[in-house]
């Protein structure tokens, strides 16, 4: 910009002499050489002229890319952000992630622990049919034993008076009829 602003005076100087010059060719005798240096010195006045008002329009045209690229940069600038700030905000995530993370966690452990409760009523139930099963029809299943249907026969206080077996492929109709001839 300076350097521009330093050739502006040097055109109008060199303007400036081309005037006087065509001046003093103007006021000298000789007309034919006169006339011709005063038209070839018009001549360049004119084509200095021109190029100079080119190169004010350039030098204009330049002035404003330079302002456009510079509000660029600075809404460039504006619109980014800087390294402390995408820190806390990845600081920041990174601790909701945490928590999101622990309250899953939560939800899933207060989950097991009404599995574990439904599961314990489950058994109690269990027990109460098979202890109701039991003192009705005074017969307690071995359940130890997978390979086999077995138990034990029990009186009215649970005491163990005989121990059947019967092999998983006798009929249920058979094993009734025995297990009722036993009471």
């Amino acid at each position: 910009m300076a350097a521009d602003a330093d050739k502006r005076p040097a055109v109008d100087e060199i303007l400036s002499y081309a005037n006087d010059l065509a001046g003093v060719l103007r006021a000298s005798n000789d007309n034919d050489a006169n006339a011709q240096t005063g038209a070839a010195a018009g001549m360049l006045l004119s084509a200095c002229r021109s190029d100079s008002d080119d190169l004010d329009l350039q030098i204009r045209e330049c002035q404003e890319k330079i302002r456009s690229c510079k509000e660029k940069i600075d809404k460039a600038k504006a619109e980014t952000i800087t390294d402390d700030e995408l820190n806390a905000l990845q600081n920041k995530m990174e601790e909701k992630l945490q928590e999101e993370k622990q309250l899953r966690q939560e939800a899933s452990i207060e989950e097991r622990k009404d599995a574990v409760k439904k599961k314990k009523k489950e058994m109690q139930k269990a027990e109460r049919m098979l202890s109701m099963c039991v003192s009705v029809t005074n017969i307690m299943p071995n359940f130890e034993d997978q390979d086999k249907i077995s138990g034990y026969i029990v009186d009215r206080s649970g005491k163990k008076l005989e121990k059947f077996e019967f092999e998983k492929t006798t009929p249920p109709v058979e094993i009734c009829d025995k297990l009722w001839k036993k009471i």
